[in-house]
């Protein structure tokens, strides 16, 4: 076979293969992880709340003193208003209502992440701050969505999926009338950021601000995980300690401890 008809043929067999490691770098992103879980609370939500009783708005970013908090669920209802924050996680999950931090778990592998409780602290005060509503009628749920398993007590505000939508219609005392909803939901919609990529863009360069300024965690320079602090076991540098990335083995990242 002619040298030049054969690369023409690799060059044309990898231009199929370039939209194959792009589907398959997005659907591993942290990114497309979050979206997937939001759109799985949506249709648990959309499922077994009556639209009736419940209203969804999703996606809300709200304009906070030092930047902006986005929300990912707000459900308006008779029976108060819902801030639902979503985690889609899988592995084992360690954390405590008051640690900052907690841990998630694969095999030998941890990563921390954000207290959700104490993230959606942040949205319920600032929907509070927000709305012209009655005291104590902003509640917060935590759905977690994935094959994750709680090796310490679940908080009871944090659910698996169906539970947290239990959760929600389990609080039924009813709080507002039909004109107080169509008020608080006037109030949501027009206190909100307009939704855009610059929006969500400026949001993001916010949050890790703040995780950067909080977090006594170093960031991998490589894959920006958490990095952990290990000790060598094995080889020259047997006994020494060393962080290693917490993506281990996916990335390698090596820095040694003086």
């Amino acid at each position: 076979m002619d040298l030049s008809i054969y690369l023409s043929m690799m060059i044309s067999a990898a231009w199929y293969l370039i939209p194959i490691f792009i589907f398959a770098v997005i659907i591993k992103s942290a990114w497309f992880k979050g979206v997937l879980g939001e759109w799985q609370v949506n249709l648990l939500i959309k499922f077994f709340l009556d639209k009736n009783d419940y209203h969804l708005i999703k996606n809300v970013t709200l304009p906070t003193d030092d930047g902006t908090t986005q929300i990912d669920h707000i459900i308006v209802s008779r029976y108060g208003v819902f801030v639902v924050e979503t985690k889609n996680m899988k592995g084992w999950i360690f954390g405590s209502i008051n640690q900052k931090q907690w841990t998630q778990q694969i095999f030998k592998h941890k990563s921390k992440f954000q207290n959700p409780l104490h993230q959606n602290y942040k949205h319920v005060k600032t929907l509070e701050a927000c709305l012209n509503a009655k005291k104590d009628c902003i509640f917060s749920v935590i759905i977690f969505i994935g094959d994750s398993t709680f090796k310490t007590k679940m908080p009871e505000k944090v659910r698996f999926a169906r539970g947290g939508i239990e959760y929600i219609k389990n609080i039924n005392d009813i709080i507002f009338n039909e004109q107080e909803i169509a008020n608080l939901i006037e109030q949501i919609e027009s206190g909100r950021l307009e939704r855009s990529h610059k929006i969500n863009r400026q949001h993001i360069e916010h949050v890790k601000k703040i995780i950067d300024g909080k977090s006594d965690i170093k960031p991998c320079s490589r894959c920006g995980a958490g990095m952990v602090l290990r000790k060598a076991t094995k080889g020259k540098n047997s006994g020494s300690e060393f962080l290693g990335c917490s993506a281990f083995p996916k990335c390698r990242n090596v820095i040694m401890v003086n």
